[in-house]
């Protein structure tokens, strides 16, 4: 398997964000992602402009995120070629942008703060709706914002990637419980503004730049063909949204360890299944878990519930029943990897 590692849920300059598309190029090379998506919000100028394309060894790709006159049902849309109007309700562009043959994530679904006045929340609320492909899982900046309440607001700033700790148990229960219907890829993003902020009229501190974001929640995506020739973009960029449209991904915080070579697969006559694969539920069907790192704790879910618990670098657990399985991995007590799912059934 070739392992590409990149960053989603970005916003520039041509919307809300403060960072120009070159600049934010810039610092994904200085990470060293291996590709990055671009989702200003309503817009695609990025990609009418060009933009789109190899920069070294970095991909980089142009979504849009997408919501309705309410600013609720935000949607990350990939590999359409054209924005549609706010005035649409969320139904309708979740079902333009599938007959556009793009792909689409619900964005922070389960938000809920209260705390601020000025940012509200911004969930996911047309859940009859079935045309989308996933659902991003883990969402950094959500996550923060939540955060910032009287009583953790401290440790926030102090502590700002220390202070991101799990997905919304909420979001991971509704995940598993639509892909006991139908695959439903999860992803997770950064949602990287890099806003900037007057400190009392003396000084301006940038929340979240976007180097530093980069550095945590990314959606390793797993390919069965390197993207070696930099001169055919059209084939990479087909491969990494196939890849996320079947959910031949992981989601992990790299910034408490690198997640690089995780790897959750299943075994069955000879021939191995990866994350986001169906296959046949036979009697010698095996899963395989490796990590990256020992001082981890490894929880396989089956249809959402936990049925087996590991401290230790690997897990092989032959499969008893039929069922939806996937993985999270604990580090020294962190939340650090979440796997998409097998269906074996």
């Amino acid at each position: 398997m070739y392992e590409y590692i990149g960053a989603l849920h970005i916003h520039s300059v041509y919307s809300d964000g403060t960072g120009t598309v070159e600049e934010i190029i810039n610092y994904a090379q200085e990470v060293g992602l291996d590709y990055l998506i671009l989702t200003d919000h309503n817009t695609i100028k990025a990609l009418k402009d060009g933009y789109e394309g190899w920069y070294g060894n970095t991909l980089f790709l142009v979504g849009c995120e997408l919501n309705d006159k309410e600013n609720k049902n935000h949607y990350l849309s990939f590999g359409i070629e054209d924005s549609y109007s706010t005035r649409l309700p969320a139904k309708e562009y979740v079902k333009k942008v599938k007959e556009a043959g793009g792909i689409g994530f619900l964005a922070h679904p389960h938000e809920k703060r209260k705390h601020m006045e000025e940012h509200p929340p911004y969930p996911w609320t047309e859940w009859d709706c079935s045309d989308f492909n996933g659902i991003e899982i883990w969402n950094h900046m959500s996550e923060w914002m939540e955060n910032l309440t009287e009583e953790k607001k401290y440790q926030a700033f102090v502590h700002p990637l220390k202070s991101i700790e799990a997905p919304q148990k909420e979001t991971l229960e509704k995940w598993d419980e639509l892909n006991l219907e139908r695959p439903v890829v999860g992803i997770g993003g950064v949602d990287a503004h890099a806003h900037k902020h007057n400190i009392l009229g003396f000084f301006e501190v940038e929340i979240f730049p976007y180097k530093v974001l980069f550095k945590s929640i990314r959606t390793h995506i797993l390919l069965y063909k390197e993207l070696k020739n930099k001169n055919d973009f059209i084939t990479a960029k087909k491969l990494i949204y196939e890849a996320l449209k079947k959910g031949n991904c992981f989601i992990a915080n790299d910034y408490r360890c690198d997640s690089k070579g995780f790897r959750f697969y299943a075994e069955i006559n000879n021939k191995n299944f990866m994350m986001g694969e169906t296959i046949p539920f036979e009697s010698d069907v095996k899963l395989k878990i490796l990590l990256p790192a020992k001082d981890a704790e490894i929880r396989l879910f089956c249809n959402g519930k936990l049925v087996e618990k590991k401290q230790n670098f690997e897990l092989n657990y032959f499969v008893k029943t039929k069922g939806v399985y996937r993985v999270e991995i604990y580090y020294q007590g962190h939340a650090w990897i979440y796997s998409n799912h097998i269906r074996i059934l």
